[in-house]
């Protein structure tokens, strides 16, 4: 059996990081608004920027990036 808690570690974590550093303390006129925070958010700081522990401490992009010319080498 699978524990549940556990398959959403992940997305909880996730959306802790984008609630601490992006949408405390804000308000949002429309859903659209927050929408268009947290995309760029995600699109522009978590991509790019955020380094993550569980890939070798390399960014999303740069990761893919390694694993697109090692899978090229095969």
């Amino acid at each position: 059996m699978v524990n549940l808690r556990h398959d959403n570690a992940v997305a909880d974590s996730f959306l802790l990081l984008l609630k601490r550093e992006k949408i405390r303390h804000r308000t949002y006129r429309t859903r659209e608004e927050a929408g268009r925070d947290a995309f760029d958010y995600i699109e522009m700081f978590c991509n790019p920027k955020r380094k993550h522990a569980r890939n070798g401490m390399l960014t999303p992009l740069e990761f893919e990036r390694q694993q697109k010319l090692r899978n090229e080498g095969v």
